[in-house]
């Protein structure tokens, strides 16, 4: 096996018995990426020789035994959105697309602290504004599993480049869902994390109420290391929250007995692919075999999530993004006759149509005698939601529930129809509006061979939870490890 497939917990073994360095595991990633990049299109740019750079750093301190953190050695990709000194932060846009940052933002800066390699920036939704990391201004990202099928979005660049062995782990941002659906079309693992568990500094926002950044990873351990690094409060970001971080990697192998587990009747709808509801079904029969007990619980809003999510992020959006006019920085026209004919070309040259169709909508439901209309009452909605899984988890400890409705679709087939892509983040959007944990973890494969994913949620900073069932399931389950044909 390559050192490229190995998982970070493998590789910290090999690095301490002296049985490889962080130079060759570097090695190892960048053949991958020229091997296979041409194909995947995971990343937007890549960081070689800084990356051998770091390794060398690693394998010195390593030999020194000094200085050694929770990722030494180990090469890291980062969704394009987080900013990083020195290194062009593009968004998976035109408008940013030669925006170099002059810092790092926080997570890209502990990610530093443990010792990662950071390999590259990888490829997203412009904005995170997507479904399928086809509304990239840098081109389509293939999910590595079938290269004519779409691997997620927003951070489908992220979660390809796992799965490909671009990269032995990854982070990605999720504001409805961008973490755990690609994790769940790409068969790797995928945690959002409570909102305020991990800063949001350095993160350009989509919808500040709802971002939250996450890890991508090949198992449980893995993930749960990640979040040991990356979790924690910051006070340079306002959402973050002061709570204490636990040791995540102690809730691995652990069992589940007399768990009970939630699965809420809104969330096995008519339409739901008869493959996916099949492989969660066996999922749930697997969590009973574990010593966990089921039993149905209701969500009884569910059914808004879909409005409420595209009144409140398109709004934020609106707002976020109107920092973008040309004039300090990004994109600008060169022959605007005066500054709002300027403001106006840059923008609309400079955003993509998924973009630009939010920012409209976010726009109209804050401007005067709609704001009442839409925005508020779509806020009083959400907090109706929250208090729906506050009541749930009174009876039960997480929640299970299909990941998405479908496994991964064609490269094409949804960009035309706005709604049907929505729809595509309809399990996963009501985590983000709650501002709870969620995690996706592989549960099976389609007779085509297309991953399929199941989705855990918990209460608020649970994520302890997540990762001890998850663990116990990835091992009780033994769902077959494969890797795609690429």
């Amino acid at each position: 096996m390559e050192l490229n497939q190995l998982t970070i917990h493998e590789l910290k073994e090999k690095l301490k018995e002296g049985k490889t360095t962080s130079v060759e595991i570097t090695e190892s990633v960048f053949k991958r990426i020229e091997a296979v990049e041409d194909k995947v299109h995971s990343f937007i740019t890549l960081m070689k020789d800084s990356a051998f750079d770091e390794a060398e750093k690693a394998d010195k301190a390593i030999r020194e035994e000094n200085n050694i953190g929770l990722l030494t050695g180990i090469p890291v990709a980062v969704k394009d959105l987080l900013c990083t000194k020195g290194v062009k932060t593009t968004c998976g846009s035109h408008i940013l697309e030669n925006f170099v940052p002059p810092y790092d933002a926080t997570v890209v800066k502990k990610l530093k602290e443990a010792g990662a390699v950071l390999v590259g920036k990888t490829n997203m939704d412009e904005f995170a504004m997507g479904s399928s990391t086809e509304t990239s201004y840098f081109g389509i990202t293939k999910n590595p599993w079938d290269l004519e099928k779409i691997p997620g979005g927003s951070s489908g660049g992220s979660a390809a480049a796992v799965v490909a062995d671009e990269c032995i782990a990854s982070i990605g941002s999720d504001t409805g869902g961008s973490i755990r659906q690609p994790a769940a079309l790409c068969g790797v693992v995928g945690l959002k994390p409570t909102y305020g568990r991990v800063s949001r500094f350095g993160l350009v926002a989509f919808a500040s109420s709802l971002d939250q950044i996450g890890p991508f990873s090949k198992d449980v351990e893995d993930c749960a290391t990640m979040m040991n690094v990356i979790a924690g409060y910051d006070p340079n970001e306002s959402t973050s929250v002061s709570a204490d971080v636990p040791d995540y990697t102690r809730y691995i192998s652990k069992d589940i007995e007399g768990w009970t587990v939630g699965i809420p009747r809104e969330y096995f709808i008519e339409g739901i692919d008869s493959e996916v509801l099949d492989a969660v079904e066996g999922a749930i029969e697997e969590v009973k075999r574990m010593g966990g007990k089921t039993v149905e619980i209701s969500l009884p809003h569910t059914e808004y999530c879909v409005a409420v999510y595209y009144v409140i992020a398109p709004s934020e959006a609106s707002s976020n993004l109107a920092r973008y006019d040309g004039v300090r920085y990004g994109f600008r026209v060169k022959d605007g006759r005066d500054l709002l004919d300027m403001y106006k070309m840059s923008r609309s040259a400079g955003f993509g149509a998924e973009v630009k169709r939010r920012i409209m909508i976010g726009t109209h439901s804050l401007s005067s005698g709609y704001y009442d209309a839409y925005y508020k009452k779509a806020s009083q909605v959400r907090a109706l939601m929250r208090n729906d899984f506050d009541e749930a988890f009174k009876t039960c400890d997480v929640i299970l529930t299909p990941a998405t409705p479908t496994p991964a679709f064609n490269i094409g087939e949804k960009m035309d129809d706005p709604l049907q892509m929505y729809l595509c983040d309809i399990f996963t959007l009501s985590a983000n509006l709650a501002g709870i944990p969620g995690i996706s973890i592989p549960c099976g494969y389609t007779k085509s061979g297309l991953p399929i994913g199941l989705q855990l949620l918990a209460k608020h900073f649970e994520e302890g939870k997540l990762i001890q069932m998850a663990s116990a399931y990835e091992k009780s389950s033994k769902i077959e490890k494969r890797r795609p044909d690429l």
